[in-house]
């Protein structure tokens, strides 16, 4: 791949994607579509913390050269704190085909970001539960070349052979999957999981990788639930870039010390420990992902949404006044 000009001199746009389960008659759309547990497991529709309001706090803190802040979502959703005026909400229904709507899908959502109308040719992809915990520079994330930089943990991902095992949540199954399609262009080898960071995307080099794969990604898109055959988007593209020579690998040192992990579970304890450890990390980037199961534990659930009022108490200008 041929290295484009610094991150500098390019704008550069922030995209999330958000869903809410207690929206109005969502979960009843969820219910008619949804036909295995895994579809209908809570921990990936559940806004209870309302963690993309203090993202987007972390980012009027610690982010101070986006172009814009997109909030991707399904219609008629949008979080009621939000400022439409401060961002660019877009529906799935602007970027994804009628066929595949709705769509439950987080890979199928993630692949077809790149044709969102009006996006920057870089942009940086976030979930909604990862949070900034010190100041970010567009060199953190893309290289002097402009090349997205890719943080990899020590453990590595399903191996291929387990792409179809229906015990493996669709999750780890995409993994296999996407293994499997590196393997076989690439040579076999055993490949790192990503870490939860936000994903730097370069749009000529995401192209690309589609063009590579384009039944995989179809099928994907088509999927209305994660499933068999899917592809991890933000598993495989690291891994393509650093095939291909478009993306470089974040030492492990500088990966310990930005790349911060909180586990969002009905222990109180563990939270409270959890916490007081990050807080010491205040790493760059924070991923707090939900493990609540069915019902939160409303002790636990206090304990970090105090926590997020302490760290971010000055609404942003994201939010409505």
């Amino acid at each position: 791949m041929t290295p484009r000009s610094s991150p500098d001199a390019e704008p550069i746009d922030l995209v999330y994607t958000w869903v809410d389960d207690q929206w109005p008659g969502y979960r009843d759309l969820l219910a008619r579509y949804a036909a295995d547990p895994h579809d209908r497991n809570p921990n990936r529709y559940r806004d209870n913390l309302e963690l993309l309001k203090y993202s987007l706090r972390s980012v009027e803190r610690h982010i101070v050269w986006a172009q814009h802040v997109w909030v991707v979502t399904c219609r008629p959703q949008a979080p009621a704190w939000l400022d439409p005026q401060a961002v660019r909400l877009v529906h799935h229904d602007e970027f994804m085909p009628a066929s595949a709507l709705p769509t439950f899908n987080s890979f199928a959502i993630v692949s077809r970001l790149h044709l969102i109308r009006g996006l920057s040719q870089r942009f940086v992809y976030i979930e909604d539960d990862c949070l900034f915990g010190a100041q970010v520079r567009p060199l953190d994330l893309f290289d002097a070349d402009g090349r997205p930089r890719v943080f990899l943990k020590l453990r590595h991902a399903m191996a291929p052979d387990r792409r179809d095992d229906g015990r493996l949540s669709p999750w780890n199954r995409a993994l296999a999957y996407s293994n499997q399609l590196l393997n076989d262009r690439y040579g076999e080898k055993r490949r790192r999981t990503v870490n939860h960071t936000p994903l730097p995307v370069d749009v000529a080099s995401w192209r690309r990788m589609i063009d590579i794969w384009p039944e995989a990604f179809d099928r994907t898109a088509a999927s209305r639930f994660r499933a068999t055959g899917n592809v991890a988007p933000e598993h495989l593209y690291p891994h393509f870039l650093l095939e291909e020579g478009g993306g470089v690998e974040v030492d492990r040192v500088t990966t310990l010390r930005h790349a911060g992990y909180h586990q969002l579970n009905n222990i109180p304890l563990y939270q409270r420990i959890s916490l007081v450890r990050l807080s010491a990390q205040r790493p760059m980037f924070c991923c707090m992902n939900d493990n609540y199961g069915q019902t939160p534990n409303p002790r636990a659930v206090t304990i970090v949404r105090d926590f997020l009022e302490r760290q971010f108490p000055t609404p942003s200008r994201f939010e409505r006044r």
